[in-house]
């Protein structure tokens, strides 16, 4: 019993960011638009998809999981209103 004991109360301190822990778990495509987002700033999915060298498509579904995790916001794009820019939550 007294192994277990342990186990619940290393458990139970470990004091992560639940982003960086939402992070973790996400399928790669999503680790790495995340960080083109954190070196180039904000960008819309064309950008993202260019400077990530993944497909559109893959781009969508990162970006989507990113949304679903509170890691990424999306606003319409100044330039293009059919576009979105997308960028890190602070």
């Amino acid at each position: 019993m007294s192994a277990t004991e342990p186990d619940s109360e290393v458990e139970g301190e470990v004091d992560e960011p639940e982003s960086t822990t939402s992070l973790a778990e996400l399928p790669p495509s999503a680790k790495l638009v995340y960080k083109v987002l954190e070196y180039e700033g904000s960008m819309t999915q064309e950008e993202i998809a260019g400077e990530s060298r993944l497909c559109a498509r893959t781009v969508r579904y990162a970006l989507g999981k990113l949304e679903n995790e509170g890691l990424v916001t999306s606003r319409v794009c100044l330039e293009d209103a059919r576009q979105s820019k997308y960028r890190i939550v602070d």
